[in-house]
């Protein structure tokens, strides 16, 4: 028998393919557009996707057959909606699909484009609503006052016309667990009630269903995602007027609370999740004769003559 020493074996080169560890350090961040990731950055990722995935499958957001319109505001947390939904489509069980819309509201020196260019680099169904709101609210608000409210009011009206116009079924916002909490001490503070945001909502005209999927994750992550991601962000202030002073008090509050209690944030939203109402004072929703909740009741008995 005769012995071969391992230099005398022939050996045929072969293409070398990239290992699954070295394809896991990449993310994509546009179609074919890769980038080297960090663990935290990767970590980041499926953090997002799976909290995403999570609410949406607690609160039964997303159903199979549904067409969801993603609001896009131009902000960081519609592009991280947007990107995550989508990679939740590629492997969801149910089959859903997703048209981004986005309304412009004729603000001046609005980047309309580069959003426009970002969704069709995307290879994502669009819709632009072109309504000029901005002059209807510079009409009817002083100078200096705050519009945000007048605006918002505008734009979700026309986001409900536009979404049954193309046959939607839900309506994805981006609203995250520091939007549902700042609302929940706003309305506490300065409403005298408990009210924030809920995951899902029925629009007053049954005709719409809102959905929130990014309830579970903080603004910060929001942010970080949005750079790493370098998504086309429209400016904060591109309206000209200043953010309402009283949001404004409750993030600072918020932000003063992150440094000094790391789960405070997260223990209030909990708390809209765990309501106790014969704990509370609201006779809507508890009776407090029978000691019992309003629905579990039932009808009051007739009294007879």
């Amino acid at each position: 028998m005769t012995e071969h020493n391992a230099s005398d074996i022939p050996v045929r080169p072969v293409r070398m393919t990239k290992s699954r560890a070295e394809k896991a350090k990449f993310i994509e961040i546009a179609p074919g557009k890769h980038i080297e990731a960090s663990v935290s950055m990767r970590k980041l990722e499926k953090r997002i996707v799976r909290l995403c995935a999570m609410a949406c499958t607690d609160y039964g957001m997303i159903k199979d057959g549904d067409k969801i319109a993603v609001a896009m505001s131009g902000g960081k947390d519609s592009y991280v909606l947007l990107d995550a939904l989508l990679k939740l489509k590629a492997r969801a069980p149910v089959h859903f699909d997703i048209i981004a819309v986005h309304v412009n509201q004729h603000i001046p020196g609005s980047p309309t484009h580069l959003l426009e260019a970002w969704l069709k680099e995307k290879g994502v169904a669009y819709h632009i609503e072109n309504q000029d709101t901005y002059s209807i609210t510079q009409k009817l608000i002083p100078s200096g006052k705050n519009v945000c409210s007048l605006c918002a009011r505008l734009r979700r009206g026309i986001l409900y016309r536009v979404a049954k116009e193309l046959g939607c079924t839900k309506i994805a916002l981006g609203h995250q667990m520091d939007d549902v909490v700042s609302t929940l001490l706003l309305n506490m503070f300065y409403g005298g009630r408990i009210k924030a945001m809920p995951p899902v909502l029925k629009s007053d005209d049954g005709h719409n269903t809102v959905i929130r999927p990014l309830i579970y994750l903080r603004e910060y992550e929001m942010s970080r995602w949005a750079e790493i991601c370098g998504y086309p962000l429209f400016p904060k202030d591109l309206c000209g007027v200043g953010e309402n002073l009283k949001r404004k008090e409750i993030k600072a509050l918020m932000a003063q609370w992150d440094k000094e209690f790391d789960s405070r944030i997260y223990n209030l939203f909990m708390s809209t999740t765990r309501v106790a109402a014969s704990q509370l004072a609201d006779k809507t929703l508890y009776d407090f004769t029978h000691f019992c909740r309003i629905a579990d009741c039932g009808a009051p008995e007739e009294v007879e003559d």
